[in-house]
């Protein structure tokens, strides 16, 4: 596909993707940077999605091997949690073509509030391993691969999602759960890849350079989880949710 910028917009969007890299490693949603600085840089919606699903991927690749290479992921105890968010991600990216975007326009809003609000409310969640609240099974079976589905259809939140569900479901303390999270990210981030670059629609020169800034920024995110524990990534998400909730009921209000 063709489609030229300027060295000059190639920079910004470089710099976009580094911080998008950072806050996606910390507590996810950089997409709401990238895709709408994709979008004013005159990048057709489609082109846009598909090239921000490509850089993002190069971040949460970033981040799982930074958390492994760290010490806090193992491979072995993300192994099926991966296959789970692949497939799931695989059914979702296939649903999105037969049913209505729109209908998820309320429920995504209000499973957002409830995350920034189990965080805020809730500071101590997360601060050590509890009690898991499901069995390992189920977790992979059922809420891993819908949690992927989302992402293979929409994307937004994702990472807080998996967070949250390790932190409730799994007993899991913060950190590792946002550990697991970037590894279940990654294979989601997956499918959807394959899609569009089996479509042509992933515009290489600009998905390169914000892949760089993406790489640098996860890195330097992912550290900070490791060395900053939950105090800094319990207030991002939180932000980084009532931001999302915010830009879908201005979409929703316009």
């Amino acid at each position: 596909m063709d489609f030229s910028l300027g060295y000059d917009v190639l920079a910004i969007l470089f710099a976009v993707a580094l911080v998008a890299g950072f806050l996606d490693a910390m507590a996810g949603g950089g997409g709401l940077i990238t895709i709408p600085a994709l979008l004013l840089s005159g990048i057709p919606p489609l082109l846009a999605l598909a090239t921000n699903k490509m850089q993002a991927s190069s971040g949460s690749l970033t981040a799982t091997l930074t958390m492994i290479r760290m010490g806090m992921l193992r491979p072995v105890d993300v192994a099926w949690p991966f296959v789970a968010a692949l497939a799931g991600s695989v059914v979702g990216t296939i649903a999105l073509h037969f049913i209505d975007a729109k209908a998820l326009d309320i429920i995504i809003p209000s499973v957002l509030i409830g995350i920034a609000l189990y965080f805020a409310l809730a500071p101590r969640a997360g601060d050590v391993d509890g009690k898991p609240r499901i069995g390992r099974l189920a977790y992979r079976l059922f809420v891993v691969p819908t949690i992927g589905l989302y992402d293979g259809m929409f994307g937004p939140g994702t990472g807080s999602f998996f967070a949250l569900a390790g932190v409730t479901l799994r007993g899991q303390n913060l950190v590792r759960a946002t550990a697991h999270a970037k590894a279940m990210n990654f294979a989601s981030n997956l499918a959807s890849v394959g899609v569009f670059i089996f479509s042509g629609k992933i515009l290489w020169a600009i998905a390169l350079t914000m892949m760089c800034g993406q790489v640098i920024g996860a890195s330097l995110g992912s550290i900070a989880v490791v060395k900053g524990g939950s105090k800094y990534i319990r207030p991002l998400i939180v932000t980084m949710c009532v931001i999302m909730i915010g830009r879908y009921f201005w979409q929703y209000f316009r």
